[in-house]
This record gives C-alpha cells, structure tokens and sequence, in this order.
C-alpha cells in the first residue's frame, strides 16, 4: 500500500463495499409506544456499542488478511446489509436480527483489517483524527435529532436512497480507478451525518421496541461510513 494514494477503504477498492454503504428503512406504522424514549435510547446505543466492538475484533482478526480476501469481506459485509434490509422482519425484529447485525459488523471488520492496519503503521495521526471526528460527528448529529422539533421521518428513505446509489458509485469508481477523490468522501460524510439526525429524530418522535435494531444498524452503519470517510479526507491533506 502506498500512503500516497489517500487510501481508505477506497484506495484500492476493498472495503468501499462496505464503507460507503446504506441502509434502507420501512416507515413505522402508528403504533402505541410501548418503551419509554430514555429505555429505547438505552437499547439502541448498546447495540450499536456490541456492533462496534464485534467490528474493532474484525479488524484485529483481518489486520493481516490478504487484500484480495478483505475485499471479499467487504462485499459480503455490503450483502449482509442488503439482506437485512429487504428480507423482511426477521432480519429486523428479535434475537436473530440481533446476531445478523454482529454478524455483519464482524464481517465488516474483516474487510477493514489490512485498512486500519496499515493507517496504524504508516499514517496514525490520520486514523487518531478520523476516530475523533467521527465520535464528535455523532455526538452533534445525535443531539440535533433528539433537539429537532421538526419531524424528519419522512426523509429517512430518500436519504438512505441517496447514500446507496453513493456506494454504488463509489464502488464502480474504486474498482476502475482504485482511490476514490475526495468530494466523494466528504459528500458521503454528509449524508451519512444526515441520517444520523433522521435516526435520532425518528428514535424520539416515532420509535418503539421493536424498532431498536433497525435503527442501530442504521446508526452503525453511518458510524462506520463517517469513520471511513474522514480516513481518506485526512489521509489525502
């Protein structure tokens, strides 16, 4: 790997799969609420908090996979995603959906081992601010949502829309030029920003128990996506 090439997953394609990713969302129907805010909030966070740490092993496991073989991962991480978000309730609601999403962050973590790895190695100041402006990211956008009076549900699914076809540029892009510019990361940092407003927003006004693990997918995902992104925005400076 050359630290010329402002690599992230981007630099030579592999995790861009999984990197840039989205989530699709189905809108709640009325329902009562049956968890209060304060308890659902709880719930989500922890199982955003087990996702990451199930990636932070999948990078510790993959620090030394071949790129090839992460690349895979990161694909499959990708297609776990997809599956998760189009397969039905089963994927979203209950202990099963509980383990695909640590399944998934696992495999996620696979494909980003060698990226870490190297950053660690050959660029640490990159990764130290991309780890730090990713959890000051996510504080703010988590508390605009929650602070937002306005109702954003409805912008769940044209965002979640936008940051897919996002991944499937940047995945086209990547595997045809092998690095990825930088508006495209800063454009993907935006909107995954975004989503995170909408996830918190909707968490508030809208969000019941059984929504508890689609939103941390949800919200682990923009996690990583923000994570990713500001890599290669620091790494390219």
């Amino acid at each position: 790997m050359d630290g010329s090439t402002g690599s992230e997953s981007q630099m030579s394609g592999y995790p861009s799969a999984m990197s840039e990713t989205t989530h699709q969302y189905g809108y709640a129907d009325a329902r009562v609420r049956d968890i209060s805010t304060a308890q659902l909030l709880g719930q989500v966070m922890f199982l955003v908090a087990v996702a990451l740490g199930f990636c932070a092993l999948g990078t510790l496991l993959g620090r030394d996979l071949a790129l090839g073989t992460a690349r895979i991962c990161s694909f499959a991480g990708f297609g776990m995603l997809l599956v998760a978000s189009f397969a039905g309730a089963r994927f979203r609601v209950g202990a099963f959906a509980m383990g695909w999403l640590f399944a998934t962050a696992l495999v996620i973590g696979l494909g980003l081992g060698p990226v870490i790895a190297y950053y660690a190695s050959v660029e640490p100041s990159a990764l130290t601010q991309a780890f730090a402006g990713t959890a000051a990211t996510v504080a703010g956008a988590g508390a605009l949502g929650f602070a937002l009076s306005k109702d954003l549900a409805p912008w769940i699914r044209p965002l979640s829309l936008i940051v897919f076809a996002a991944c499937v540029g940047t995945i086209i892009w990547s595997l045809a030029a092998g690095t990825v510019p930088v508006f495209v990361s800063i454009l993907i940092y935006g909107l995954s920003a975004a989503l995170i407003v909408v996830d918190f927003n909707y968490l508030r006004k809208h969000g019941t128990e059984n929504d508890a693990i689609w939103l941390a997918t949800g919200i682990f995902v923009s996690i990583v996506n923000i994570f990713i992104s500001l890599l290669n925005i620091f790494s390219s400076r």
